[in-house]
């Protein structure tokens, strides 16, 4: 079982962590977060360097697996150009939409005049209150459709 940390108790409970650190003087809490901010700098530079070791490893090893089966880098490259192309990747809906020119206003598709008053309506969303009442009394949309 892996040894606990010592500060495994304030990981959990950000109220402790935030008694213990009353218990502190100012320039003790700036000290101590220095300290950490260093440890976690050098965290992330092993972390890049395991990475990167890593990665030559798999080059190697990629490397070897070509020698062993009598195939150069620009062999490969050549056959990758030749070969079949690879199906581009789709486009997802938010890029095919971002593509897309800007329509601008729609003109209006349906019209009703009551009480001299006009109304214009592009058939687009949700149905105006004035159109709604017309459509309710028994009317159809094709009757108010803009010729």
């Amino acid at each position: 079982m892996a040894k606990e940390s010592v500060f495994s108790i304030y990981l959990k409970s950000k109220a402790k962590a935030k008694a213990e650190a009353k218990r502190l003087a100012l320039k003790e809490i700036d000290k101590l977060i220095a300290v950490l901010q260093e440890a976690k700098a050098e965290l992330k530079k092993k972390e890049a360097d395991r990475a990167a070791k890593e990665k030559l490893a798999n080059i190697e090893r990629i490397k070897a697996m070509m020698a062993e089966a009598g195939v150069s880098t620009q062999e490969l490259s050549g056959a990758v150009g030749r070969g079949r192309k690879a199906a581009a990747p789709k486009a997802s809906a938010a890029a095919a939409k971002s593509k897309r020119k800007p329509s601008g206003p729609v003109a209006p598709k349906y019209r009703l005049v009551i009480d001299g008053q006009e109304s214009l309506w592009t058939g687009r969303g949700r149905t105006p209150k004035v159109f709604q009442a017309y459509f309710d009394a028994g009317n159809s949309r094709e009757s108010c459709e803009i010729q």
